[in-house]
This record gives structure tokens, sequence and C-alpha cells, in this order.
């Protein structure tokens, strides 16, 4: 089981801090580094946050880095890491620029992304982008198809409900063939389907063993309804902060999980490092 890291990172932490970080974890040993993405936040907001008793974001975050711009940096301070987008909000965007962003960065990166993404629930940020929060689940869908085909045709097109595409051109196409593993955000029957469906790894979080045995179940019936076997896809996951001790990480290698992503932040690199080290002490 590989050992990867989520990190957020902001107006608060300087370039030369991101910098120093991403080379830190992976000198370490870290096998990813993964950020998050919202483009807004607000003070103010009726979404319920899922991964919360309260439903609020912790510590109420008043913004972060776009996610490709960041992993663009840490790509080029860093040589092996790999990076991933955990989680990139796909309905909300356009998909030819997150096409594009994705295969640039693989291109630069020499086939290094690991390309996370899920729905979203904050109907707001939808709200302030213009786009129907209530069609979010099947323009992800469409996404992925158009995408898939601009990384992997030489002269594309794509025809669904929401997205058109003529035959065009786009390159550089991605360095990972066919393209880089689209891993699926989320925990609803509806994610799970869409990960038998579109993806090639599922990210479940804030779990324990036994609730990601109980998810692994319902994945592998998913993908049974579509001829696909649990060896198709890869198991990413962030722990709940109650599974994070040595016996827990022992449990998911257990259960087959490919990756745990450890919550890794610190002020100075001094305590990133320190983190760094017990989360890999405790995966041994």
């Amino acid at each position: 089981m590989k050992i990867g890291c989520l990190m957020s990172f902001s107006h608060l932490t300087t370039p030369e801090f991101i910098a120093g970080a991403a080379r830190l974890a992976e000198e370490r040993g870290l096998h990813s580094i993964w950020v998050p993405e919202h483009v807004l936040f607000f003070p103010d907001y009726a979404s319920h946050y899922p991964y919360s008793d309260d439903g609020r974001l912790p510590g109420d975050p008043v913004g972060v880095m776009e996610p490709f711009i960041a992993l663009t940096y840490i790509a080029a301070n860093t040589s092996k890491i790999r990076l991933g987008t955990g989680i990139c909000l796909v309905p909300q965007r356009a998909p030819v620029y997150t096409a594009k962003q994705v295969a640039d960065l693989d291109y630069l990166s020499g086939g290094r992304v690991d390309f996370g993404v899920g729905i979203g629930w904050l109907k707001e940020e939808f709200d302030a982008l213009g786009v129907p929060f209530s069609e979010r689940a099947p323009r992800t869908s469409e996404c992925i198809e158009l995408m898939q085909r601009l990384w992997c045709d030489e002269v594309s097109e794509y025809q669904g409900r929401f997205y058109t595409l003529p035959r065009s051109y786009m390159n550089p196409k991605p360095v990972q063939k066919p393209h880089p593993p689209v891993i699926f955000g989320g925990e609803s029957v509806a994610a799970l389907r869409r990960v038998a469906t579109h993806g090639q790894g599922w990210f479940g979080f804030r779990l324990t063993p036994q609730s990601m045995a109980e998810h692994l179940t319902r994945l592998e019936a998913e993908l049974g309804k579509v001829g696909r076997k649990r060896s198709d896809v890869q198991i990413f996951t962030t722990p709940h902060h109650k599974a994070t001790d040595a016996d827990s990480l022992k449990a998911f290698r257990d259960l087959g999980v490919d990756q745990v992503l450890g919550v890794l932040g610190g002020r100075d690199l001094d305590s990133v490092a320190r983190r760094a080290d017990d989360l890999l002490a405790r995966a041994r």
C-alpha cells in the first residue's frame, strides 16, 4: 500500500513554502501529493458539507490555490512524486479547458497526473459560476467522455446533451496512455456507479476500515453490473481522523486499498517533515 498526502495551499503559504513542502514530501518517500479545488468560498452558505457533523467546512476557509497551477509549480520543483487533484470539481468547469490543463500538466511532469474528480457539493459556488447545480451529475459524465476524446483521438469530436465538440485538434497529448487515470470521489451509490462506468479509481474520504469494507462491497456490485472487476480500479482513501493509527492502516492494506492519503500540513517545513515521517512510520 502506497502512502501519499493531501496538502492545501493558499495566500497563507508562500511560494517558497510550497516548493519546499513538495520537495520534502518527495524526499521523505511519499508517493503522491494531492491538492483540493474551490474557486470560491462564502462566509454564509446553506449547502451541507458532507464530511462534518455540523455541515460546515472545518475552519471556514477563505481560499485555496487553483489546483492545476499549484500542481504545475509543484511539478517544476520535483521529479517523481505523483500529482493529484483532490478533488477537481469537473461539472463547474469548461471541459475543453480542463482537458487541456490535465494533458499539459501530464506532459510537463513526465506522466505523473492522477486526475481526481467529483461533482461538487457547494451550490453557492455553482450559482456564482452560472452552472446549474441540479445538472452536475450528468454534466460530469459528459465532461469525462469529451475529455477522453481530446486526450486519445488525433482528431476529436463529441456530441452530447450539454456539450458539443466539432472535429478539432488538441495537443500535446498526455504522456500516460490512454490518458491519466480518472479517480472519482464520493461515497454515494451514484458516485460508485460513476467509478464503474467511467473511472479507473475510487477515492473514499473520511472512512474507517469498517466503512471502507461496506463501500467496497457496493463498488464491486456496481462494477459487476458493467462487466468489470475490483482489480480494474485503484482504491484511494483519506481515513477518518480516528482511523489513522497503525492498526487501522494495516486494516486498510488488508482490504486491498492501494493508497492512503494523509492530511499533511504545518506552519513550517520542520513540522511538515515530522508529520510526513510519523505518517510513514505508522504505515510500515
